[in-house]
């Protein structure tokens, strides 16, 4: 007998400042982020899903605002999060993937910025290293090809432990009386 998976209600730290709702089923997170006004574009929502994969350090945006030979794409960020007494919050580590739809091929972004970073002293030997095998980690779990030899497990993108938690409705939309919004300064 199936089980219904246990979906948690968290608080989500996002680069823009704000405080966004998400759910945690597991190891994965969804939260929905507003657009800040400078981002919007005509006829487009406002909100972008994010997914956070906890024990792999990845997040992944399917960005709204995103048209042309790129709608539909997805944005993978390598990233650290930080757990708080107010949720989760997401520290960028620089490094981030394209992935079109059909996951045929990818491209790998601003390892020149990893580089900076790491020259100018804002992350560590060690944080860079880290950021490289989690980056190497993920395009052979997700996004390496059958040809390009044996993956275990074989690659699915985007990743199966997002399924359930894409298809719900908007979290701005639905808030549960257990959900307090952090404040600020928390």
């Amino acid at each position: 007998m199936a089980t219904t998976p246990l979906i948690e209600s968290v608080w989500v730290f996002h680069r823009t400042g704000q405080w966004c709702p998400g759910r945690r089923i597991g190891e994965v997170v969804a939260y929905d982020a507003q657009l800040l006004p400078e981002y919007h574009v005509a006829g487009r929502p406002t909100i972008d899903r994010s997914f956070l994969l906890l024990d792999q350090g990845i997040q992944l945006t399917r960005p709204v605002v995103f048209e042309g030979p790129v709608e539909g794409w997805w944005y993978v960020d390598l990233v650290e999060v930080e757990l708080t007494e107010a949720g989760l919050v997401v520290h960028d580590l620089y490094v981030d993937i394209l992935v079109p739809p059909g996951a045929d091929r990818y491209h790998v972004l601003d390892l020149d910025e990893l580089a900076d970073a790491l020259h100018q002293g804002q992350i560590t030997a060690a944080q860079c290293a880290t950021v490289l095998n989690r980056t190497q980690r993920f395009i052979d779990r997700h996004l390496r090809a059958n040809e390009e030899g044996s993956v275990d497990p074989p690659h699915q993108f985007p990743p199966a432990g997002i399924t359930v938690l894409e298809s719900l409705p908007c979290f701005f939309e639905q808030s549960p009386s257990t959900d307090v919004q952090p404040g600020p300064g928390t």
